[in-house]
C-alpha cells in the first residue's frame, strides 16, 4: 500500500471516531502501519477533528522520529509503534486510543470488563483486560513506552486477535484491528460492551455471572474459528 493512499485511510479512521462518538476534543487517535516501508502513520498531537486535515497525518519510523512534514506526532506514538511491534506479525495494522466514557469508567476503576453475553463474546473473546498501574519510575522513565508494555504484559497469554483491545490502567481504551477502520470498529465494540457490562455491574452489585463458556465458544468462533459460518463467502 502506498503511503498515500494509507494516510488517507488513516485520516478517515480518525475522523470515524468523530462520527462515532468515541472522542471529542482532541481526546484520541488512530494509526496505521505501513509494513513494507516500516513506518507508522499517525494522528498530529493536539489537532481538534475540526482542524485536522489528511496531510497533517504524520509519518514516524519504529524509533518515533518524524519522518516527513512540520508537524509533531501523538503523544501516544510511542504506545502504538510498541503494539506494532509486538503484534505486527499477527495482521495488526491499525490502533485506536480513546477516551470515549464507558471504557473510560472501567479503566478508573481498574477493573477489566467482564464478558457477560454473547454481544461481547461476538467480537472480544473473554474478558477486556485492563493492564496493570504503572509505578512512578516508570512514568519518569517513558510514559507512553512503557504503557505499551504493560498491555503486552496483560497479553503474555492472551491472544491479541481474540482480544483486539485492552485497558491502560487510570487511563483508556486501546484497541486494534487488520486495519485502522478495523481498529475503530473494535474501539466502538468495546465501548457498547463496556456500557452494557456496567449497568449489569450496578444492576446485580457486581455478582452478576459470566457468560458460559460453551456459550462465549460458539458466539465467538462461529465468526472468527477455522469453521466460522457468519457472513457471506469470499466477502
Amino acid at each position: 500500500m502506498s503511503i498515500d493512499r494509507l494516510r488517507k485511510e488513516v485520516y478517515e479512521a480518525n475522523m470515524e471516531l468523530v462520527s462515532r462518538n468515541l472522542v471529542i476534543s482532541t481526546w484520541g487517535n488512530v494509526s496505521g502501519y505501513d509494513e513494507e516501508n516500516n513506518i507508522i502513520l499517525i494522528k498530529p498531537s493536539g489537532v481538534p477533528y475540526s482542524e485536522l486535515k489528511p496531510e497533517m497525518i504524520v509519518p514516524v519510523d519504529m524509533d518515533g522520529q518524524v519522518v516527513e512534514g512540520e508537524y509533531r506526532p501523538s503523544t501516544d506514538t510511542l504506545t502504538h509503534i510498541v503494539l506494532y511491534k509486538a503484534f505486527a506479525e499477527k495482521g495488526i495494522k491499525g490502533v485506536v486510543h480513546t477516551h470515549s466514557t464507558y471504557g473510560t469508567i472501567w479503566a478508573q476503576m481498574a477493573r477489566d470488563i467482564p464478558c457477560y453475553g454473547t454481544t461481547h463474546a461476538d467480537y472480544f473473546y473473554g474478558d477486556i483486560p485492563c493492564a496493570r498501574i504503572l509505578t512512578e519510575e516508570e512514568i519518569d522513565e517513558g510514559y507512553e513506552l512503557n504503557t505499551g508494555k504493560a498491555i503486552l504484559e496483560a497479553f503474555e497469554y492472551r491472544d491479541p486477535v481474540a482480544v483486539p483491545g485492552i485497558l491502560a490502567h487510570s487511563h483508556a481504551p486501546f484497541a486494534w484491528g487488520d486495519s485502522p477502520k478495523q481498529a475503530v470498529l473494535h474501539a466502538q465494540v468495546l465501548e457498547n460492551v463496556a456500557k452494557m457490562a456496567l449497568f449489569d455491574y450496578i444492576a446485580t452489585n457486581g455478582e452478576q455471572p459470566r457468560l458460559a463458556e460453551y456459550i462465549k465458544n460458539k458466539h465467538h468462533l462461529r465468526k472468527f474459528g477455522p469453521n466460522a459460518y457468519y457472513g457471506q463467502k469470499n466477502k
